[in-house]
């Protein structure tokens, strides 16, 4: 008895001695919300009340009392710590139990022993409570346990031993426990992931611990022992220093004047076709925006019908580029009757299940062997849930009315290079369109206040001319704002103004920038030029890994000495503004980056580039952003070469 209470003080005053020792060290870092880990420990069991009947078969003649052990305790462990002041600990292990009972004599005058083997399997959920917010902690909680052994080993002078198993004993124990603990860190502070080792003690009273259903056995346990936990740290800042501010950030101001010469180009336009098909929701009918045509009309459908210029200016650009795109199925389907062999498989996608998906392709199949006579046999039908290439990905949370929108569809499929083109993974074969078309942007002055949407409440724009006249615009909340040459010159041929930004900043201070910039009137001239269009599928800028070889091959060999190219990149409106800005750069630039190498290669000197990402900017996104066909054209890059 007394070498176990020397054992056992000893693993407690060694477990609070580091306790102590470390309380008044400072973390580098704060706790992780989540940390994960493993613990062992002692188990210093004392054993009190009575046992005399050990199973149904044996009833020792005199009676056991007092006892202690030392058993093992081992878990797997999970903390939850959402503040630094408190948390939650779930254990789930191994808890040994056993002990020897203090000896007894029969009335044989024969010395008796009983030693015991009683384990559990235990949950034990705790409530972590520390008072400064430190290292330090409390904790209490509950305990369930479920019996794993029940064994004992009886011994008496003159007598057999026996070894078997308690009769009686409960299967579940209900009880509580409180403790205390401290994490000591041991990884570099700088460290993303952090590990600690945790000594801890905790006091187990009786209460609930009657191991068997009959007589009074009890235990009572002190735990001590180590936990060893990680998880991903989030920096801390110690108390006694400020936390670091960051520098004001200066909210920089620019103008643009517009181009002096107004240039409109005769573009030849290679257009992407989307392999897709929208539907709206609740319907698996087609919807009536596409251009459907009766038998008749189909016999004389011909794709070069496409070509014609429809308007002569950038604004219009959208209308012309749907107008192509809502042939899809008479183009598909003029296609294969001019290549019977070619086949195609129809995907159908619906969030309502495969049946409706199988529906929507099913609806295409009839229009093509109906309209156009296709055999049935050259179209396959499946339906999903998701198409191949969903938008809403697994997880996400926002604009999902947008995204399930464009995965509601019938994805076109075919291995037929007469009717696919591998352009971003199956595209369809594009489409030639001749039209003249002139930037608006060109007529603009465009003003760019430097992280406007970060800094600013709000901004106005004052344009005042040589006679002192001013004319005020705004508020403006976004980086990039742009006004019309014309309507600030009004009747004027030219003119030059000051300009002056005002801005009032989140903190409630004003903010001034001035400028100045000079217009005239516009002269016109007409360039010839091509035009190409990239498409991207939902967030992912992956020009290089799709495009690489069409911009290689196709468009790269089109640039001369002394070219001109325009690349710019948007995106559609889903996401903040400020990842769509970037995400339109990215593209744009690695569309540039491509066929810079590429015109290097073939020897072409003198070629500029002129590479902007214009994000989901509506004043100058190509399309609209209500339908779902429009918000996948609109995550493009179009690339312009002029010619010397």
């Amino acid at each position: 008895m007394l070498s176990i209470y020397k054992n056992l003080n000893k693993v407690l005053i060694c477990s609070l001695a580091i306790v102590f020792i470390t309380a008044n060290a400072s973390a580098q870092t704060e706790k992780p919300k989540w940390s994960f880990g493993v613990s062992g420990a002692a188990n210093g069991n004392f054993f009190d009340g009575t046992t005399q009947r050990l199973s149904t078969s044996l009833i020792v003649p005199t009676a056991f009392h007092k006892g202690k052990g030392i058993r093992p305790f081992g878990s797997i462990l999970a903390e939850y710590q959402p503040s630094s002041k408190w948390g939650i600990a779930l254990n789930f292990g191994y808890d040994g139990r056993g002990g020897k009972f203090d000896g007894v004599i029969a009335p044989c005058n024969c010395p008796a022993d009983l030693k015991t083997n009683v384990s559990y399997l235990t949950v034990e959920p705790s409530l972590k409570f520390s008072p400064g917010g430190g290292n330090f902690y409390l904790f209490a909680g509950p305990r369930v346990a479920m019996n794993l052994q029940k064994d004992f080993n009886y011994t008496q002078l003159k007598q057999p031993n026996t070894n078997a198993e308690f009769s009686e004993v409960r299967k579940t124990l209900i009880s509580g426990q409180v403790g205390i603990g401290y994490d000591i860190p041991v990884s570099a502070p700088e460290s993303n992931t952090r590990f600690v080792i945790s000594p801890f003690v905790s006091y187990h009273p009786y209460f609930g611990q009657d191991v068997r259903e009959i007589e009074s056995w009890s235990i009572t346990t002190i735990r001590a022992g180590v936990a060893l936990k990680f998880g991903k740290a989030r920096k801390a800042v110690r108390a006694s220093e400020p936390a670091p501010v960051a520098p004001l950030q200066e909210v920089s101001f620019s103008v643009r004047a517009p181009k002096e010469i107004l240039v409109k180009h005769a573009v030849s336009e290679t257009l992407p076709l989307l392999n897709y098909v929208f539907f709206d929701e609740g319907s698996t009918a087609l919807p009536d925006r596409y251009t459907l045509l009766s038998k008749n009309q189909a016999v004389d459908f011909k794709e070069v019908q496409l070509q014609n210029e429809v308007v002569a200016d950038m604004a219009g650009r959208s209308g012309r580029q749907l107008s192509v795109y809502y042939n899809i199925l008479n183009i598909v389907g003029a296609r294969m009757k001019a290549n019977p062999e070619i086949s195609i498989t129809l995907s159908g996608a619906s969030k309502a299940g495969p049946e409706e998906g199988r529906k929507f392709a099913a609806a295409v199949k009839n229009y093509l062997t109906t309209v156009f006579e296709i055999p049935a046999s050259k179209i396959a039908i499946n339906g999903r849930t998701k198409p191949v290439d969903p938008s809403e990905q697994p997880g996400g949370t926002k604009e999902l009315e947008l995204l399930r929108a464009g995965d509601r569809r019938v994805d076109i499929q075919s291995t037929s290079d007469k009717l696919m083109m591998e352009v971003g993974g199956g595209m369809m074969k594009p489409v030639q369109i001749n039209t003249t078309q002139a930037d608006p942007m060109d007529s603009h002055v465009v003003f760019n206040v430097n992280s406007a949407t970060e800094l600013l409440k709000s901004y106005t724009i004052d344009l005042t001319d040589q006679q002192g006249q001013v004319q005020r615009f705004g508020p403006f909340t976004k980086n990039q704002e742009s006004i019309a040459a014309k309507s600030i010159l009004g009747t004027n041929e030219k003119g030059v103004y000051k300009v002056v930004m005002l801005g009032e900043t989140k903190l409630g201070t004003m903010t001034q920038k001035e400028s100045s910039v000079q217009l005239q009137s516009q002269q016109e001239i007409l360039q010839t030029g091509n035009r190409y269009s990239v498409l991207f599928n939902f967030n992912k800028a992956n020009t290089a890994a799709a495009y690489e070889q069409f911009l290689t091959e196709v468009v790269a060999p089109l640039i001369s000495n002394g070219s001109t190219i325009t690349i710019r990149g948007y995106t559609d409106i889903i996401g903040s503004e400020d990842y769509n800005n970037k995400l339109s750069q990215k593209r744009a630039q690695q569309a540039q980056q491509i066929l810079e190498q590429a015109s290097a290669k073939a020897g072409r000197s003198n070629v500029s580039f002129e590479t902007l990402g214009s994000g989901e900017d509506s004043a100058s996104a190509p399309f609209n952003n209500n339908l779902p066909e429009e918000r996948f054209y609109n995550r493009t890059v179009i690339i312009d070469i002029v010619s010397k």
